[in-house]
């Protein structure tokens, strides 16, 4: 079976360069833009490309971004001058 086709032009953001990339109708895009076209009617068959790029394997140097991020903790005590508030008083 031959590559994918699409039915009419559709514009994608590349995700390598974060820049709008027009895939025209009638062209078979590369694997990796044609997996952004979710769309089944911009194929000419109707139905979206079997083949999806493989994600990358990782390389072990992105720990950091693996750790979830540390949550805010809230305050124990009132900001300044609501204690003072609360009992009434000016603060002062």
């Amino acid at each position: 079976m031959g590559a994918a086709k699409l039915a009419a032009a559709v514009y994608v953001t590349d995700p390598d360069t974060n820049e709008t990339v027009i895939l025209e109708a009638g062209t078979s895009p590369e694997a990796r833009l044609a997996a952004l076209v979710t769309n089944p009617a911009a194929w000419e068959d109707g139905n979206l490309p079997t083949t999806t790029p493989a994600e990358p394997a990782p390389t072990g140097d992105d720990d950091a971004d693996t750790e979830p991020a540390a949550r805010k903790t809230a305050a124990k005590k009132p900001a300044r001058g609501r204690t003072a508030a609360a009992e009434g008083t000016s603060g002062q």
